[in-house]
């Protein structure tokens, strides 16, 4: 690699932001945010093909001199843990350009603006290697999230990103407080490398992981931290929802594994049955909870906290094969719910409602719609074939090896999951067409079926080859229990590990 390819993806989304502030025409703004996006989506591939999956270590490293006199540094890099988190942000980037180009009507180049903006931020958080850096695309995200909301929302959007900043913000500044509590225990670095090797006293580390892993759970969110997201998902245009779907409740996950696992180990085992205690109250709360709603956005918000809550069960097992079906589940819920999303922002665009009540016979009417709507409810019940079943299978497999207990229970989450998806289905594409709606819907155009089909594409190859995706994961999630944690049930899943490569 002779270019800095992290650099480049980090930079592109701001030039595209820069060019977009001097244009007027909606539609060379919406056609240059999409060039952008695109762009940056093909200069992030070759991660993918470039990235030694034999390797724990951090790869395409870019390190220059930010602030001396605190020694901290512009530092980037991947390993295996974020370098698909990198990739799914920016085809997410693109899904959200393509998704708004009519449903966005007023302050059109403010708008693209921020999504692009909001790339730069999200792909800055999994590629930084300095922990300043990191706080610093963190808090980033908050402004074009909150503006997304609060100015392209629905009625309740002041109050839904008011509610989305508090929430987040509170997390935020515990985490400032330890990482200068860190900066000084670690001789004067950000370097998150070097600080992961610190041996800090227990008492320092129950006090870190509490202040790091609340920002991070808020973020997930985990239960009983969730409250913001029904309100930000419901209130949030398309794009928003989809955003916040596919990339921003997996910054969350991916904190504790970058941070609160390899920084805090002692603490992370004291905490452990609790955390595993609240993700599966967020499997069994959230599908009970989604069971109850009436509205088309709020039921796949609350699904998404109790697919979430599958995601750090996963995380939280502590076993090879348990942690690499969580990483796997993030990916696998930015894919089909970020689709979800955007299917339910599609239908809005023609009857201006999202109660279920209103809906009812689209199956003859839609035919296209609902063949796309059939295939991602199948994906996001798990059906074997499309990638949410092998995340949920490796992610109960670590559960049972870990503790019997904690697999039984959430296989009550893949029954209620199972039954309000097709609970949803049945409301929405049978019975007889609601007069309200019947002049109103037409079928999906060629934009529409463009931007849905890479994510079928991605749930059919997932599902089909998910080996190909757990390989690029496989040595650091090693790397990480042998190094930090006494796994006595790594042996035990090695066998299960192989037979999905």
């Amino acid at each position: 690699m002779n270019y800095p390819i992290l650099s480049l993806t980090l930079l592109i989304p701001v030039i595209g932001a820069i060019l977009i502030l001097f244009m007027k025409n909606s539609t060379l703004i919406k056609s240059t945010a999409l060039v952008f996006a695109l762009l940056d989506f093909f200069v992030s591939l070759p991660l993918w093909f470039l990235f030694d999956k034999n390797s724990h270590s951090m790869q395409f490293v870019e390190v220059y001199p930010w602030i001396p006199f605190i020694n901290a540094r512009y530092a980037v890099g991947v390993d295996g843990i974020s370098v698909l988190f990198v990739l799914l942000s920016t085809l997410i980037t693109v899904i959200c350009v393509s998704v708004s180009w009519k449903a966005i009507d007023k302050k059109v180049k403010e708008f693209f603006i921020m999504i692009l903006l909001m790339e730069t931020s999200m792909i800055g958080v999994f590629v930084s290697l300095d922990l300043l850096l990191f706080y610093a695309f963190w808090e980033a995200m908050l402004i074009p999230m909150f503006l997304l909301i609060g100015v392209w929302g629905g009625p309740n959007r002041v109050y839904a990103s008011i509610k989305f900043v508090l929430f987040t913000f509170a997390g935020s500044v515990l985490m400032l407080v330890s990482i200068l509590v860190l900066y000084f225990a670690g001789g004067h670095t950000f370097n998150i490398l070097e600080l992961s090797k610190l041996n800090l006293p227990l008492n320092m580390q129950i006090f870190l992981f509490i202040a790091f892993t609340l920002a991070f759970a808020v973020k997930v969110p985990m239960f009983p931290l969730h409250t913001w997201l029904p309100d930000a998902h419901t209130e949030a245009p398309t794009a928003g929802s989809v955003i916040l779907a596919g990339v921003l409740l997996k910054l969350g996950a991916y904190g504790f594994l970058r941070f609160s696992m390899p920084f805090f180990p002692e603490a992370t085992m004291m905490f452990l049955s609790l955390l595993q205690v609240l993700s599966l109250v967020a499997i069994v709360y959230g599908a009970f909870v989604t069971l109850k709603q009436t509205d088309l956005k709020r039921l796949i918000a609350y699904s998404s906290v109790s697919h979430m809550g599958f995601v750090t069960l996963g995380l939280f097992t502590l076993t090879q094969i348990g942690m690499l079906g969580g990483i796997l589940q993030m990916i696998n819920h930015g894919i089909v719910t970020g689709a979800l999303f955007c299917l339910v922002g599609m239908i809005y665009e023609r009857t201006h409602t999202r109660q279920i009540s209103d809906y009812g016979g689209l199956k003859p009417a839609l035919p296209i719609f609902i063949l796309f709507y059939t295939f991602f409810t199948l994906a996001a019940i798990g059906l074997p074939g499309t990638n949410s079943f092998m995340g949920e299978f490796l992610i109960l497999c670590g559960a049972f090896l870990r503790f019997i207990p904690l697999g039984a229970f959430a296989v009550l989450g893949i029954i209620l999951g199972t039954t309000y998806m097709i609970w949803l289905y049945y409301r929405v594409a049978y019975g007889n067409l609601n007069e309200k709606i019947k002049n109103l819907i037409y079928d999906l155009g060629p934009r529409e079926i463009l931007t849905l089909i890479p994510l079928l594409l991605l749930v059919l190859y997932i599902g089909f080859q998910p080996g190909v995706f757990t390989s690029y994961m496989q040595a650091s999630v090693s790397n990480l229990i042998a190094t930090k944690f006494n796994s006595t049930l790594l042996a035990h899943t090695l066998p299960l590990v192989g037979w999905i490569r």
